[in-house]
């Protein structure tokens, strides 16, 4: 479902549950592009969690074929400038 800002405006968030009952998402158009979405809160964890076991298994590769540094706090803030 696609919705406008002035749609979301004028409905308000009963217009948003209302279509949240037919489609899993809702997004905002903006000039025509779509701009932003409303997921239920348990699609977005679920995403999140999804994102994160991602992001997990990506460093355990990279530790077991090598690809890590061992540093002190300071030497690592410095490596990435900060």
């Amino acid at each position: 479902m696609i919705i406008t800002p002035n749609d979301l405006k004028n409905g308000g968030i009963s217009l948003v549950e209302k279509l949240m009952e037919k489609s899993r998402e809702v997004f905002i158009s903006v000039k025509g592009q779509k701009k932003f979405v409303i997921l239920p809160v348990e699609e977005y964890e679920r995403l999140r969690k999804a994102e994160l076991e991602t992001i997990i298994r990506e460093a355990e590769k990279d530790y077991q074929e090598g690809r890590y540094v061992v540093e002190s706090a300071e030497e690592h803030f410095r490596r990435l400038g900060i």
